[in-house]
């Protein structure tokens, strides 16, 4: 075994530990913000999936995501039903972040299930074409394969793995996208912002033109395609993702989406025996994503740029 893939071993080692100690929302998290976009309760309105199976929820997981929106004066709530017409017909932005099949609830193991219907894949797209937001949020397998029918769908193709970065040389370290190395992408929505974290997650690609790239893998990543989620050995299957992303825009019709391969960016977790691992907006190289959320929300709500 090599140096570098004795690293990465270790390193997806220490995930795997993380990834299994109970996550829990940092209900002691204070974002750091700009000026609110809306009065209180009085702009937009986002819906957060809650039908699906999801890993993270407005009252769970993603508590923290929703109360960042709540500061920004967005009027939240959540979703229990299937996406039709008409449960979407009163929301304005639809948030969506790891949804899953049933078949795949506590069987994390390849094949990973859709979680959506060919019908409801229909109703969230023509919803998106008359002028709704999408914010899709599918984390490291088995989220991708969950979520793929329906990024496929707005032009986006999801790997159901996990993307690391080789060259890293802290095992512990969240992935790091800096404007200065081009990594964070130049937007309306990364302006002011210099560097954002993300937490493993998984690649993906675009199959349109019109898409926009928010964060863009280094050469050094790969995506690292275990049979079961957090299994790894020497032997995984590897694929070089160098160039792929991890966040991305698209305008479709009258509306907008967003797609992100990882979750904890946006919420503030904790896990390990004593909660002192900070995952998510909460660790200290995470301090400016708070902000990158309120702006991609910004940028989802946003009527014209």
């Amino acid at each position: 075994m090599t140096a570098a893939r004795y690293l990465l071993v270790l390193m997806l080692c220490w995930l795997a530990a993380a990834a299994q100690a109970q996550q829990v929302g940092d209900t002691l998290f204070v974002p750091v913000l700009g000026p609110p976009t809306y009065k209180q309760e009085t702009g937009p309105r986002v819906l957060i999936d809650a039908a699906h199976h999801n890993f993270h929820t407005a009252t769970g997981r993603y508590r923290p995501f929703a109360d960042v929106l709540h500061r920004d004066g967005y009027v939240v709530t959540s979703n229990d039903q299937k996406f039709t017409p008409e449960t979407l017909a009163n929301a304005d932005v639809l948030v969506i972040a790891n949804a899953l099949n049933e078949r795949n609830l506590g069987n994390w193991t390849l094949p990973s299930y859709a979680a959506f219907t060919p019908d409801e894949v229909e109703a969230v797209y023509q919803w998106v074409e008359n002028g709704g937001a999408l914010f899709l949020i599918a984390d490291h397998m088995p989220f991708p394969g969950a979520a793929n029918e329906l990024a496929g769908a707005f032009g986006f193709r999801l790997l159901d793995g996990f993307a690391i970065d080789t060259t890293a040389t802290c095992i512990q370290c969240p992935l790091p996208f800096r404007a200065a190395n081009g990594a964070l992408r130049p937007h309306t929505i990364t302006q002011d912002i210099d560097s954002v974290a993300t937490f493993t997650g998984q690649a993906f690609l675009a199959t349109v033109e019109d898409v926009e790239p928010l964060l863009v893998l280094g050469p050094g990543a790969e995506s690292l395609l275990p049979q079961q989620a957090w299994q790894f050995d020497d032997a995984t299957p590897h694929l070089s993702s160098g160039g792929w992303l991890q966040g991305a825009v698209r305008k479709v019709g009258a509306g907008r989406i967003a797609v992100f391969g990882e979750a904890a960016m946006f919420t503030a977790q904790r896990a390990g025996p004593n909660g002192d691992i900070l995952i998510g907006m909460n660790a200290p190289e995470a301090s400016q994503n708070a902000r990158f959320l309120q702006q991609v929300m910004r940028w989802l709500a946003a009527d014209e740029e």
